[in-house]
């Protein structure tokens, strides 16, 4: 078969897994039964405010309540409040964001229902330092886990430990009414415990397991966050507290089902699809050049899988900051396995968070092909030492070869499709 428009043919991918997350299709199978008192909607995330509207729109009775986004991420609603903060660095905004959230669940009686929309994102729009710390502490804890290159859940495993608001804080809060969380999982392996740190999820791990993390990564905390993490003031309350006794969680979208959906239309469009895992972790650039091998020996070799396919994989890298550029995973990720196929024809890839946003800038990723490198080259940049220095988002701006699509309203992490025609 013969693919007109590559880049056109995988933007469908994308948009098939974004649509398949999309709240107004999931929301809908989840609902809980109405309760004899208050409906109070709590939750944040980079789509928990598209999450607000739909359930607006499903909702047949009275409904109020506080959802925090992405600055650039809300949508007009009429019953939900619908406030904004930063991401990926906390600020003020977030932890009046927080402050909020407490305000609405306290006074809740046993008949009220509290429902918790929970997506990806929750953890840096949600500051709230414990007893003894700043949030100028809470923000620098922020900075360098996200420069540590550790995974997504020890990440959280820190951030829920130092916490007022994360690992189930926020559910406990709101007892005694029955909290129902509707979580859009942007995790690896979707426990939606460390889906934005768990607000109303608890977690079994513990501070000994935070201060290990610590250890491993070698992280630079402030001394009142380690202070703090040494004490008991840092245990959050565990999953068989009463307070969870009658809570409910459910998991309504993940890369799972979006990676199907892509693999879905590629086969409509009589194109194999295979998916390697929705649950990919590890360093962008190394994570690159495996999935750059699996190209080359398709495209050479026509193995593991017989060309023209496309090859589909999920889930949350990281990058270990070394340099002083811009980028964020999915172009890290794609400038790394472009320079493993440079010269190579035929391979056309799309890397791309399905929030819209990879990382601080305003793109979701970007495209590659195996005439990446050389256009780098001709553009007077050196692919690999923009690798070395960081800096993929600034390789992929300088060829014209970001993918912008704007916030998605969703968050089930990265896609990633690579086509071997």
């Amino acid at each position: 078969m013969s693919i007109a428009d590559p880049r056109r043919f995988l933007t469908g991918l994308f948009e098939a897994a974004v649509a398949a997350a999309d709240p107004n299709r999931t929301i809908a199978r989840y609902l809980p039964d109405k309760p004899k008192g208050r409906t109070v909607v709590i939750g944040a995330g980079k789509g928990s405010a598209q999450m607000a509207a739909a359930l607006e729109t499903l909702w047949d009775g009275p409904l109020e309540g506080v959802i925090v986004t992405r600055y650039g991420f809300g949508v007009a609603c009429k019953r939900i409040e619908i406030l904004e903060a930063a991401h990926p660095v906390p600020d003020a905004a977030g932890a009046a964001g927080a402050k909020r959230l407490f305000e609405t669940v306290q006074d809740l009686t046993p008949d009220d229902l509290v429902i918790a929309l929970v997506s990806g994102g929750g953890s840096a729009l949600l500051p709230a330092p414990l007893t003894g710390l700043t949030l100028a502490d809470e923000i620098a804890v922020n900075e360098e886990l996200l420069a540590s290159g550790a995974p997504i859940s020890a990440m959280n495993t820190v951030r829920k430990h130092l916490s007022a608001i994360k690992g189930g804080r926020l559910a406990a809060a709101a007892h005694p009414a029955k909290v129902v969380s509707l979580v859009v999982s942007d995790v690896p392996g979707d426990n939606p415990a460390f889906v934005a740190s768990g607000p109303t999820v608890p977690d079994a791990a513990t501070r000994a397991d935070a201060l290990a993390i610590v250890d491993q990564f070698g992280l630079k905390l402030p001394g009142a966050a380690l202070a703090l993490l040494e004490s008991s003031a840092a245990d959050a309350p565990k999953p068989g507290d009463a307070c969870f006794e009658n809570n409910q969680v459910r998991v309504i979208a993940s890369a799972a089902v979006s990676l199907e959906a892509a693999a879905d239309v590629a086969k409509q469009q009589g194109t194999e699809a295979v998916i390697l895992s929705d649950s990919m972790e590890g360093e962008a650039r190394e994570v690159g050049r495996v999935h750059a091998a699996i190209a080359r020996e398709i495209a050479l070799k026509n193995r593991p899988f017989v060309k023209p396919v496309v090859v589909l994989s999920g889930g949350e890298t990281t990058v270990t900051l070394a340099g002083k550029g811009r980028g964020g995973r999915n172009t890290e990720f794609l400038l790394s396995l472009a320079c493993e196929i440079d010269g190579l024809a035929g391979i056309d890839v799309l890397a791309a968070d399905t929030d819209g946003i990879d990382g601080s800038e305003d793109n979701a990723g970007a495209f590659a092909d195996g005439g990446t490198a050389q256009r780098l080259r001709a553009a007077g940049r050196d692919p690999k030492s923009m690798l070395q220095n960081n800096d993929a988002w600034s390789a992929f701006d300088a060829i014209d070869d970001l993918f912008v699509p704007g916030p998605t309203g969703t968050n089930v992490n990265d896609l990633r499709a690579i086509l071997v025609r």
